[in-house]
């Protein structure tokens, strides 16, 4: 009987292939995510600590241009977290759709595993009925010539 084959591998294959890329390209989203989250971290320390300088700088007596260029920087900062912030969950919504899109290539992929292990299966049964069928007819053929 002949070999066992799969008509679909070929998609089968690109199927793998297009996972392993989404798999990389969702790591790829999570690290940007990742780093993003470190910057805005980074960010709020340095306001936190600006801050901080301020109100020891205020507590000891400072000139109110001093504490404007004080509340500038403060303001400034202000701004980069919430720029961070925006970016952050442009990142962590990016990551989103790439893990759904991982998913989606992970269930198409599935689904052709699946049908391939069901041709197998019915590829096997099928050999097994054949050798079945050949023992029978060599069995009887058999007992024909010692009769």
């Amino acid at each position: 009987m002949k070999r066992f084959q799969f008509n679909l591998d070929s998609v089968l294959n690109y199927r793998r292939q297009v996972l392993d890329g989404c798999q990389g390209e969702y790591a790829h989203a999570l690290d940007q995510v990742r780093q993003q989250e470190a910057r805005k971290a980074d960010a709020e320390e340095r306001y936190a600590k600006l801050n901080q300088e301020f109100r020891d700088a205020a507590a000891a007596g400072i000139t109110a241009a001093d504490a404007l260029t004080y509340e500038g920087g403060l303001r400034l900062l202000e701004q980069e977290i919430a720029r961070e912030s925006r970016l952050l969950e442009d990142y962590r919504r990016a990551a989103e759709e790439k893990r759904e899109q991982m998913m989606r290539a992970h269930i198409d992929k599935a689904a052709l595993e699946h049908l391939r292990e069901k041709k197998w299966q019915d590829y096997n049964r099928s050999v097994q009925k054949s050798d079945e069928l050949f023992i029978d007819e060599l069995v009887s053929s058999s007992r024909r010539a010692a009769v």
